[in-house]
């Protein structure tokens, strides 16, 4: 357009459809991504009609789903996936367990920190699902209510999306929004500003957020402990204990079986020449010394103790992580009709060599079975309660000798020898981004590709870890983008914003789109909310330019793609939404403990893009 300020009907065609987005996005009347595809349409029809040929182009209007950015999205999800499946992000989990020991102020900075760093790399969702039972498992540990943990997590990894430029689908999509010539952003050039949100983030509730995050008293992560069910329903009134057996124990008979038999225990776990062991051989011979995990009553527990010369911990040791609710617990399994196992004993089966099934009780009608359960013929019908690893009961649901009654354990099989593959090829692709020159999506498919070829993780499972929702709202907003900036309506609503300013700093600006990025974030996705506030951010810089305001239309274009993070308020975005159940909180605790932290972000964030080049 050769006059910006004339409004024109394409304009005003435009902006209309852009209204209408903005308030379905707002009511979710129609889902988000339903919405963007429809949009699209509506656009590609729009540009057939007479004088409206500047509104779309049919030909190039599905080209967002070839979309370097779109693809470089889909990659990221793939290998972040990958990761996950390999154990490294479980090696993560576990690192945070060991150094937080049981200090809030010490916990605090660490489960935030790291939650940052990953979340540079990793989409946030999957990070804060990953972290989530960790904190629980925290929580139930040192007593610190979850509510105290889960908001700085949460909130640090929206900021650590900031550390680099596949950080956050705002980042990722930003270089291809950016107009054709302009230079395009390097990967790391975002992580001074990223890094200064960051330990502004730690920083606000070690010093002063704190006061505002809620202590929610609620149960464990489930609703009612597993030992408390099981007690319930089958009357098994049992603790788990772990203990060390004395110099030279007064046992009977020195087997697992043995001392079983002897105290009326089950032995779930051993650490026998440096090596747990989950549901040990019950002929494995007790020494002096030995770590024992022990289910059983607790006045048998203690007499075991007594006359073994052990000693009994208050807590897991090191047993700690193999018998964390994320890696083992109690189950239920049928014996079905159809099962070769009926008639036959768990003794003369071997249950916990075989199965890894260490069984506690066996239910036959109204009958619980606990004494002498090891050598009772098994009938169909009959339910065997055990204690298991999640990664054994995994296994038995393909298993047609067995019907798995427990669902929704936190089973997921990790392909531990496959860590050095899932970081080579995540180097590699990084290493590609940064050095190479190549094109973004390209380098980050050799990655995700690569991980698939070296079995890291299946096409099937790299399919379903992407999120075609976020794929298809991508890629239909993105011609309503171009539509704003192509039929000038971005420079027409820049330059009416800058009449009612006036000659003012760029930073004044700056914080004006980034308030407009804030608002629009908190009420649409943040991906919705860059494709359509970039072109007009662009716009902003170029008529200022005009204005004689030394504005730079990159800087702005990355204050929409970083503002698009500061989502604290509300419980709008998936991270916030992820955490308000298992954290028992309400609208007004995000509110409370994100409003500093929202003005804090705008006022570093400017700050830095002004002080360090981009």
């Amino acid at each position: 357009m050769d006059n910006p300020l004339v409004f024109t009907p394409q304009m005003m065609v435009v902006l209309v459809l852009l209204a209408i987005t903005v308030v379905l996005f707002v009511t979710e009347v129609v889902r988000m991504d339903v919405t963007a595809i429809s949009v699209m349409i509506v656009l590609g029809v729009i540009g057939y009609f007479p004088g409206m040929e500047q509104v779309s182009d049919a030909e190039e209007l599905f080209n967002g789903f070839a979309n370097n950015a779109v693809l470089s999205l889909v990659a990221v999800m793939i290998m972040g996936a990958g990761l996950s499946k390999s154990g490294i992000m479980e090696w993560v989990a576990e690192f945070i367990l060991r150094k937080g020991g049981r200090s809030e102020k010490r916990l605090m900075p660490i489960i935030s920190g790291i939650s940052a760093i990953i979340s540079g790399f990793v989409q946030n969702l999957g990070v804060a699902a990953l972290l989530l039972p960790v904190v629980s498992r925290i929580s139930a540990r040192t007593l610190i209510p979850r509510s105290r943990l889960l908001i700085p997590m949460a909130f640090c990894c929206l900021l650590g999306g900031n550390l680099t430029m596949i950080g956050s689908g705002p980042l990722i999509l930003l270089n291809d929004l950016l107009p054709r010539g302009m230079p395009h952003f390097t990967m790391f050039c975002v992580t001074p500003v990223g890094l200064a949100l960051v330990i502004t983030g730690i920083a606000y509730f070690m010093l002063f957020g704190r006061v505002l995050l809620p202590s929610n008293k609620v149960q464990g992560f489930f609703a009612e402990s597993t030992l408390e069910y099981y007690q319930r329903v089958y009357g098994l009134d049992y603790v788990l204990h772990e203990m060390r057996v004395g110099d030279t124990p007064n046992l009977s008979n020195r087997t697992v079986r043995g001392l079983e038999e002897q105290f009326n225990v089950v032995v779930v776990g051993a650490l026998f020449e440096d090596e747990i062991r989950i549901g040990p051989w019950s002929g494995l011979e007790i020494r002096p010394h030995m770590h024992l995990a022990v289910l059983g009553n607790q006045k048998d527990i203690k007499r075991l103790a007594k006359e073994s010369e052990g000693e009994i911990f208050k807590e897991l040791d090191v047993f700690e992580r193999a018998l964390s609710r994320t890696q083992s617990g109690i189950a239920e399994v049928i014996i079905p009709p159809s099962s070769k196992l009926i008639s036959q004993t768990p003794a003369g089966i071997a249950m916990r060599k075989t199965y890894g099934l260490s069984v506690l009780a066996v239910r036959r009608g109204h009958e619980t079975i606990t004494k002498g359960r090891r050598d009772v013929e098994l009938r169909a019908g009959d339910i065997l309660v055990c204690h298991c690893s999640w990664r054994s009961l995994g296994r038995l649901r393909k298993n047609r000798d067995f019907v798995v009654m427990t669902t929704g354990f936190p089973y997921e099989e990790h392909r531990s020898n496959k860590i050095v593959h899932a970081l080579l090829f995540f180097a590699l692709a990084i290493g590609l981004s940064v050095f190479s020159g190549m094109r973004l999506s390209l380098s980050l498919m050799i990655g995700a590709v690569g991980m698939i070829l070296a079995g890291v993780l299946t096409i099937d499972e790299a399919y379903r870890s992407i999120s075609w929702r976020v794929v298809f709202l991508l890629a239909g907003l993105m011609p309503l983008g171009l539509a704003v900036e192509n039929t000038g309506a971005a420079a027409w609503i820049a330059n009416a914003v800058l009449g009612l300013l006036g000659n003012v700093r760029p930073w004044v600006l700056q914080v004006v789109i980034a308030l407009l990025a804030t608002c629009a974030t908190l009420v649409m996705s943040n991906f919705a909310a860059a494709v359509l506030l970039v072109p007009t951010a662009i716009q902003f810089a170029l008529v200022a330019q005009g204005m004689g305001i030394d504005a730079d239309p990159r800087v702005f274009a990355l204050t929409v793609a970083l503002a698009t993070s500061n989502t604290f308020l509300l419980p709008t975005n998936q991270v916030n939404a992820l955490i308000m159940g298992p954290g028992d909180y309400r609208v007004k605790d995000f509110a409370k403990a994100g409003a500093v932290l929202s003005v804090l972000f705008v006022i570093v964030m400017v700050a830095f893009l002004n002080i360090i080049p981009v």
